[in-house]
């Protein structure tokens, strides 16, 4: 009989970034594929994402809403505690072998509290990273003491999660898996991008995104401010932004961005999601990543495309030499856009070597689990540093 593996995915981006392992999941000897699909993905507010993964020949086994309008601190936490109820009972429904959880999402947090209490093991892919200027963080950290087995990026996030009690044993570096899509996806040319989403792609533009800061509502507001303003400031590069995600405060940045939009819609557009294919292919020709999302920081220098990360909400992740660290205020921002689409640094950033290289990280994680003894215990001990 066919391990159940129950696969977790609750908004546009760790759908794309699971997509690689999906694939290769669905029709396996050993296993039988079950996916949960939440959040963001059945909001209408953030294009009904779930569609796309139909499109994609997935089927769902699960779909549990749990989004409301309300996208304060409190509204959050309520969508939280409706996450661990409902999921609980698809959990209960669905009997998996395992569940896999990618990230550090509260939907993430929820499902995988669900997934513990349940008694279901539980794979974490991308533990150990830091995001100190947000909420995030806790979720991540907590996720990993819930999970039985662990999929980090890098070596030193590896180290991080044997640091906090995990056995050295359940600890996999396999690399970042969203690199398998840069890959493996035959990403659109720019005529064909621009053909299929927008003219604005067929000459110099920004790819931006900017997410709520959730330790910090009002400064995130204001921190967008500064940085439309400083876009301003580049008439030559058109603006193409995705918008936030669900967190906390996310209608009132999405508002500010529509309304800069509307008015410069000569050089400027906004999309809710891209989708995978269209992302990483507009993220191939842009001339600088800019914001706070995690994809400047690990798919972007894979491109040898500079970013701009802006603030503190990814601080704490590994950065290298093609991702320009800015202040949140318009003058640093103004400085750091410079910078990025200066032909030095983007020379300088073509050459940029990513450091979650490992390849085929869908391959490793798959390898990992068919080697495993079934069923998994979840049975742990602190692991304690020498």
């Amino acid at each position: 009989m066919k391990e159940r593996i129950c696969v977790f995915t609750g908004s546009r981006a760790e759908y794309g970034l699971l997509y690689p392992l999906l694939k290769k999941l669905v029709g396996h000897p050993q296993f039988r594929m079950q996916l949960l699909v939440s959040g963001m993905h059945l909001s209408s507010a953030f294009g009904n994402t779930y569609r796309q993964i139909e499109k994609d020949g997935f089927r769902i086994d699960a779909k549990v809403s749990i989004l409301s309008n309300d996208d304060s601190p409190f509204g959050i936490a309520r969508a939280t505690a409706k996450g661990m109820e409902e999921y609980a009972k698809a959990l209960s429904r669905l009997k998996p072998s395992l569940a896999i959880v990618l990230g550090d999402r509260f939907e993430a947090f929820a499902f995988a509290s669900a997934a513990y209490l349940c008694g279901v093991p539980i794979a974490h892919l991308h533990g150990g990273e830091t995001t100190e200027g947000a909420t995030d963080e806790g979720f991540r950290h907590a996720i990993t003491k819930f999970s039985t087995l662990h999929f980090t990026s890098s070596e030193l996030y590896r180290k991080r999660v044997i640091q906090l009690g995990e056995a050295p044993s359940t600890v996999y570096n396999v690399g970042a898996i969203g690199l398998d899509n840069i890959r493996q996806l035959p990403l659109l040319t720019r005529s064909g991008l621009a053909k299929q989403v927008s003219p604005l792609f067929m000459d110099k533009f920004f790819l931006v995104t900017y997410h709520p800061l959730t330790l910090n509502e009002k400064e995130g507001v204001k921190a967008l401010k500064n940085l439309l303003r400083a876009l301003d400031k580049f008439p030559e590069c058109n603006c193409v932004f995705t918008l936030p995600n669900a967190d906390a405060g996310n209608q009132q940045l999405t508002k500010i961005i529509k309304n800069y939009v509307e008015k410069r819609s000569s050089r400027a557009s906004w999309f809710v999601s891209l989708g995978q294919l269209k992302y990483l292919s507009a993220m191939k020709y842009c001339s600088a990543v800019v914001g706070n999302s995690s994809s400047g920081m690990i798919e972007a220098p894979s491109f040898g495309v500079p970013t701009v990360n802006i603030g503190d909400r990814q601080k704490g992740r590994i950065a290298v030499s093609s991702i320009i660290q800015s202040g949140e205020d318009e003058q640093s921002i103004e400085f750091a856009l410079k910078k990025a689409i200066s032909r030095s640094f983007s020379l300088k950033s073509a050459g940029v070597k990513s450091p979650y290289g490992k390849e085929n990280t869908a391959n490793k994680i798959l390898k990992i689990l068919e080697n495993l003894s079934w069923p998994l215990s979840r049975q742990k001990s602190f692991y304690d540093l020498k």
